[in-house]
């Protein structure tokens, strides 16, 4: 067996002002708590070996696969509406880059791997809790590993440490394109929007304008993620521009959660004192983000500033309706409608309106439309404090599924039956902290593993908590 990556690092050959490189700083004792053998076949890796010693000595990051280029990004950003023009990988290094069994080219990245230049006074390290709670929450995000160092780490007490490895389609972020932005640097400014559209746009290198449909195809990844998050009630809870992939996908969410019972006001994040990134602030947040992206890109746009402000900004109107749509389409699956018509606005509206107003539970909703519209309304009813107010609203949706083919099936398919529901995400982190208990973990892994079945034999996992049970806050975990 071979533990060997066959990397191929590109973002290694961009220029030194880029990065800096760095080796991991070895620890005490790696072990691995948590491995996605899946995951680590589809990247073209020998799973077996990996899942022991030596591949916990490579996720925990002592030791360095052949072909690594280990490196820190370097990034800047809005962090909570204010700017910082240094920030980068501070605890976090880009190992390298594999090209997939599917053929898509990946980073593997460390977090919480030790210092950095750009640690700004912090240890480089992470807790075993954080960690954990990202790979849970990335279990549908293909998270690889998580490995436990074997050295205390200190926040208000001392804390088992641990490394998380993550694996994305990249790690170029909005705040990447910000920082040679501040600098002034559109030499680098070009490099980099030329690498991303290589890698992520490659059909825009052949537009009129390369960097005009660079930032279109970004503001499109980015509403369709947005949508996506509100579908399944997810909170990111640093919606920063540093934290704003331009491949459209999820990451740095150390405090995200899922609202339990439906609230569009909803802030769990203890860092969002103000309610920036609460649940339905997200789309206008990722918007705000985008017009920072674009703000950076304005010298690529075009020669006059006036024509780059005019072409960036009807670049940044296609998000609207782009979220729009995605929002309502991916609503009507979650009601069972496969083809939304102009009037289903109105019947999705009416719907999450009341369930606000009932404070019923977000995902045991839905998932118990697909029984109502069988005919056993009974879970669905339970759900309304008013069980009038489900009632009427499901008089005028049962005439509208009679279009359908076969929305039972199409509900099941589009509402998950089990999230990772906060107070289990902290209970198995509290074994693994303070018992070393990794089996509630393990356990809820295996059932979000198969968030669509209904899993009879784990039902409990599908509750929501209890009065006492309920968490008010999560935390990032720096």
């Amino acid at each position: 067996m071979s533990t060997r990556f066959s990397f191929d690092n590109s973002y290694a050959r961009l220029p030194a002002r880029f990065y800096i490189r760095q080796a991991p700083i070895a620890v005490a004792a790696p072990r691995l708590v948590f491995f996605n053998a899946p995951l680590a076949e589809a990247l073209g890796l020998e799973a077996a070996a990996l899942a022991g010693a030596e591949g916990a000595a490579i996720f925990a990051g002592n030791l360095v696969p052949d072909g690594a280029e280990p490196l820190a990004m370097a990034y800047a950003g809005h962090q909570f509406g204010g700017f910082s023009p240094r920030l980068g990988d501070g605890r976090a290094l880009l190992l390298g880059e594999v090209i997939g069994r599917d053929g898509q080219r990946r980073d593997i990245h460390l977090k919480g791997s030790g210092r950095t230049l750009f640690s700004r006074g912090g240890d480089g390290r992470a807790v075993l809790g954080p960690m954990l709670r990202e790979a849970i929450i990335s279990e549908a995000m293909a998270a690889l590993a998580v490995a436990m160092t074997g050295e205390a780490v200190l926040r208000e007490k001392p804390q088992p440490g641990a490394v998380l490895t993550r694996v994305a389609a990249s790690h170029i972020r909005v705040g990447s394109f910000q920082y040679f932005a501040a600098q002034e640097d559109q030499e680098a400014l070009k490099l980099l929007a030329d690498f991303a559209i290589a890698r992520h746009d490659p059909t825009a290198a052949t537009a009129d304008n390369p960097y005009l449909a660079l930032l279109s195809g970004v503001i499109a990844r980015q509403a369709k993620l947005i949508a996506q998050w509100l579908h399944i009630g997810f909170i990111h809870g640093v919606m920063n521009t540093d934290n704003m992939t331009i491949s459209g996908e999820t990451i740095d969410y150390g405090p995200c959660a899922f609202m339990d019972a439906y609230d569009p006001a909803t802030v769990l994040s203890s860092i969002d004192h103000g309610g920036r990134y609460a649940y339905a602030n997200q789309p206008r947040m990722a918007q705000w983000n985008l017009a920072r992206l674009a703000e950076a890109l304005l010298p690529l746009l075009a020669e006059q500033e006036e024509a780059a402000l005019e072409l960036a900004q009807a670049a940044l109107g296609a998000f609207a309706p782009a979220f729009e749509a995605a929002y309502f389409d991916g609503f009507a699956r979650k009601i069972g409608i496969a083809q939304r018509m102009p009037e289903d606005t109105a019947l999705i509206e009416d719907l999450l309106r009341r369930m606000a107003e009932q404070g019923t539970d977000f995902t045991l909703t839905f998932r118990a439309l697909a029984d109502a519209a069988s005919g056993d309304a009974g879970a669905a009813r339970a759900q309304f404090t008013d069980p009038a107010a489900f009632d009427s609203w499901a008089e005028g949706w049962r005439a509208r599924l009679a279009q359908e083919a076969d929305p039972a099936r199409l509900m099941r398919a589009s509402n998950p039956a089990f999230i990772p529901r906060n107070h289990l995400v902290e209970a198995a982190i509290r074994a693994a902290e303070d018992r070393d208990d990794f089996r509630p973990f393990e356990a809820l892994m295996a059932v979000l593993a198969r968030p669509f079945e209904d899993q009879p034999d784990r039902a409990q996992y599908a509750n929501p908590p209890k009065p006492e049970e309920r968490v008010l806050a999560t935390f990032c975990g720096t």
